[in-house]
């Protein structure tokens, strides 16, 4: 299959290179000058989307998704599929679903979950909106990035799906940081804290796969110095698209707002910025009850 592939940071870059080794002709684009194994390199968003039968897109936020859907989608052929897997807010995935459908293309907003480590891997999990047509064209190149695919249902689903996602991973890591913090001043040994939640009713993914503890529990990006698999920033970034999205569906989601909160303190006004979003637990263990 000839795919199309522009942003290849961190996150692109490994997603295309897994689809090259698997054989796919990919015709990539970045803003920065960037080589991928196995990906030939276009000299513009346009000429990467030219022919290809599925374009995925991997970028920041969603006013430059708006602004590459309007440069790319006048380049490609009816018929194929526009396949965004970045995180952006949910109105401009469906906004940029709308104009791809209205220019005959099929239409997948499809963020992940796994970072940079399932993008290397190829286990991501990809939360898909969007019409069956265009999930079925490209189901076979989810399983070759990923481990799972689910389709959400129509444009926008699988934002949604995404940053209800992440507000509870991100609430679920403080409590999780909050708790190892008091284990601490109680005297509670961290291992024995971990071997009994992990095995009880406080039992969670932040606690059991991604351990903001160093030396406890499966490696994780705190046993090294909590150098990000999933940086503090891009949560911050999730749990505001959610409080954006929650204010605009009249949604209550207090525990969701606190979270956006500590994030943007521990980002913007600590030293946050730049670390795993797990790096919590430091910043807990140096303070006292406020």
């Amino acid at each position: 299959m000839r795919i199309g592939f522009i942003g290849l940071g961190n996150m692109g870059g490994p997603m295309a290179a897994n689809l090259a080794k698997a054989g796919h002709e990919v015709i990539g684009f970045d803003m920065a000058d960037v080589a991928v194994d196995g990906v030939t390199m276009a000299e513009s968003g346009a000429a990467a989307a030219k022919g290809a039968e599925v374009v995925i897109t991997m970028l920041p936020n969603g006013q430059i998704l708006r602004s590459v859907a309007d440069e790319i989608i006048p380049a490609m052929d009816k018929g194929a599929v526009f396949l965004d897997c970045s995180t952006v807010d949910v109105d401009s995935a469906r906004a940029v679903a709308e104009e791809a459908l209205a220019a005959g293309l099929s239409a997948l907003d499809a963020p992940v979950s796994g970072g940079v480590g399932g993008a290397q891997g190829g286990t991501l999990t990809f939360m898909v909106g969007g019409d069956e047509t265009g999930f079925d064209i490209a189901k076979p190149l989810f399983d070759i990035m990923g481990q799972k695919a689910v389709h959400c249902g129509p444009s926008g689903n699988g934002q949604a799906a995404k940053i209800c996602n992440n507000m509870i991973l991100g609430a679920t890591m403080i409590v999780t940081c909050e708790a190892f913090a008091l284990a601490d001043k109680l005297g509670l040994d961290r291992q024995a804290m971990f071997d009994v939640v992990s095995t009880s009713s406080g039992q969670s993914w932040s606690m059991t796969t991604y351990c903001p503890a160093p030396g406890i529990g499966p490696k994780s990006p705190s046993d090294n110095d909590y150098q990000p698999g999933f940086a503090a920033d891009l949560m911050l970034k999730d749990l505001r698209l959610a409080q954006q999205a929650a204010e605009t569906a009249d949604a209550d989601t207090p525990l969701g707002q606190a979270a956006m909160k500590l994030y943007a303190q521990f980002v913007e006004q600590e030293d946050g910025k730049g670390r795993d979003f797990s790096a919590m637990l430091p910043r807990f263990e140096k303070r006292g009850h406020s």
